[in-house]
C-alpha cells in the first residue's frame, strides 16, 4: 500500500516533524543512533537499512554499527550515547524505571534537548510500524 501517497499531507506532517527534529540544534549523530536502535527493536528492516547507512555516512566505523544491538555490552559508545540508547528503550518499551532515567538526562541535555531526543523516539517509533504494517515489502 502506497500509504504516504494515500495520506499526503498526515504523513507528510511527520516527515515534516522529523525534519525539524534534525535542525533542531540536538546532535544529529546522536539522533541517528537511537533512530536506528529503534528500528531495531521493531524490526523495521528499511529504516534499519537506512539509518546503518546514515551513520555510516557520518563517519561511524561499520564495526560500532554491529555492535548497536549489544550497546549495553561494548565500551565502543560513549557515556552521551549510551545514556541516549538507554532512554529510548525506557520509552520504547515503557519501563517503569524511566523516570530516573530521565533525572539522569537532565544532567546531560537541556530541556528542548530531552524534548527532542523523545520525540524523535516516538517519531521513529511511528514511522516504523506506518512501515511494517502499511509498506510493500522491502
Amino acid at each position: 500500500m502506497n500509504y504516504k501517497e494515500i495520506a499526503k499531507e498526515t504523513i507528510g506532517n511527520l516527515y515534516k516533524a522529523h525534519n525539524s527534529i534534525r535542525k533542531s540544534g540536538i546532535d544529529e549523530k546522536l539522533i541517528a543512533l537511537v533512530e536506528l536502535r529503534v528500528s531495531q527493536i521493531n524490526g523495521c528492516a528499511y529504516c534499519c537499512s537506512y539509518h546503518a547507512k546514515e551513520l555510516s555516512n557520518f563517519g561511524f566505523e561499520q564495526d560500532i554499527i554491529n555492535r548497536l544491538p549489544g550497546w549495553k555490552h561494548t565500551h565502543v559508545f560513549n557515556p552521551l550515547q549510551k545514556l541516549a540508547l538507554e532512554w529510548a528503550e525506557a520509552v520504547i518499551y515503557s519501563k517503569d524505571d524511566w523516570q530516573s532515567i530521565k533525572a539522569k538526562l537532565t544532567e546531560h541535555f537541556t530541556e528542548r534537548e530531552i524534548v527532542e531526543l523523545t520525540a524523535s523516539i516516538t517519531l521513529m517509533n511511528t514511522l516504523n510500524k506506518l512501515r511494517i504494517t502499511l509498506a510493500e515489502e522491502d
